[in-house]
């Protein structure tokens, strides 16, 4: 890897987004990781003055650490390309597309990827109508989610009509799309991916398996000790060999770039669901794509050296046209 040691660095995070303070505890990981390597590292933080802190700091590439709109859907990497600056993750497109669950389903359809039934209820929709156009299409078995949020913020596992009705009000607090998924019951999966060098790297698949009676809630992801990572995930070779492709595939169809992690259900009968993909991955310490690269023989420092290298070849798409 040949590393630009003097090149300057910024690491945003935080904004607006509900998941803002999970954003800064990434960001403090990367941040630090990458002042191993590199001379030149700020953290700046997503709000009015972002624009002036790039350019009096003059910084050359730049690190997103963000969760949620509007750091991870596409507003900030359309505005780092309008100041052509480039900058690690997936561009404006995939970026956007990844973060809206009822899109990225289509793209995965027309990929012949396997996904959950749903509806989608808008804001509008009257509620009552449409829960009983869900239970008479999906059952009640059912997960709710907004259309476009992350850490699994807003979203209810639900078994009959009285709590769908409460799940899809809450739903609605978050955006004015809700997506309704018949449930799949199995093991939770997922699936890291470097690209970078023109190599689209799978890693390694974790299982993810929280207490009896939960699941992977806000709560279990990003508190130490309520979830466990098993890597190699307890499933076959093919299995797994088939839930990397589908990741690729998922990756692909979305066109990102430098990383993603794509999640599943694999169900009890062993069928793989493609749930969504991540554009970009929490960096925590109790985050899965760490846990991935590191399953990979990939250092965290190694790793956030690797996707600033790689986003400095790549470069803003604005400039390359001008």
């Amino acid at each position: 890897m040949n590393q630009s040691k003097d090149a300057r660095i910024a690491v945003i995070c935080g904004g607006p987004s509900a998941e803002a303070e999970v954003s800064r505890v990434s960001a403090a990981g990367v941040a630090s990781a990458l002042q191993e390597n590199y001379s030149s590292v700020t953290t700046l933080e997503l709000d009015a003055d972002l624009g002036t802190g790039l350019s009096e700091l003059d910084i050359h590439v730049v690190f997103p650490v963000l969760h949620g709109p509007p750091g991870e859907d596409g507003t900030l990497q359309g505005f780092l390309e309008i100041l052509q600056l480039p900058y690690v993750g997936s561009g404006v497109h995939a970026s956007a597309c990844g973060m809206d669950k009822i899109v990225s389903k289509h793209l995965f359809r027309s990929h012949n990827l396997n996904v959950a039934d749903d509806l989608v209820l808008q804001r509008s929709n009257d509620i009552a109508t449409g829960i009983k156009l869900i239970t008479r299409s999906l059952g009640n078995y059912l997960v709710v989610k907004p259309a476009r949020q992350g850490s699994a913020l807003g979203v209810h596992l639900v078994e009959d009509a009285n709590q769908l009705h409460t799940a899809v009000q809450n739903a609605f607090q978050y955006d004015d799309q809700v997506l309704v998924e018949k449930r799949i019951d199995g093991k939770e999966i997922t699936v890291g991916l470097l690209d970078i060098d023109d190599q689209l790297q799978a890693l390694p698949v974790i299982e993810i398996v929280t207490p009896v009676d939960s699941w992977y809630d806000f709560e279990h992801r990003y508190t130490e000790g309520l979830s466990e990572h098993i890597l190699p995930a307890r499933l076959t070779d093919q299995q797994n060999e088939a839930l990397q492709e589908a990741a690729r595939t998922a990756h692909r169809a979305l066109g990102c770039r430098h990383l993603s992690r794509a999640d599943f259900v694999v169900a009890d009968d062993g069928t793989p669901y493609l749930l969504e993909v991540n554009t970009m991955p929490g960096m925590t310490p109790t985050s899965l794509y760490p846990d991935a690269a590191r399953g990979a023989g990939i250092s965290f420092s190694e790793l956030v050296s690797r996707l600033i290298e790689s986003a400095l070849a790549t470069g803003s798409a604005y400039a390359q046209t001008t």
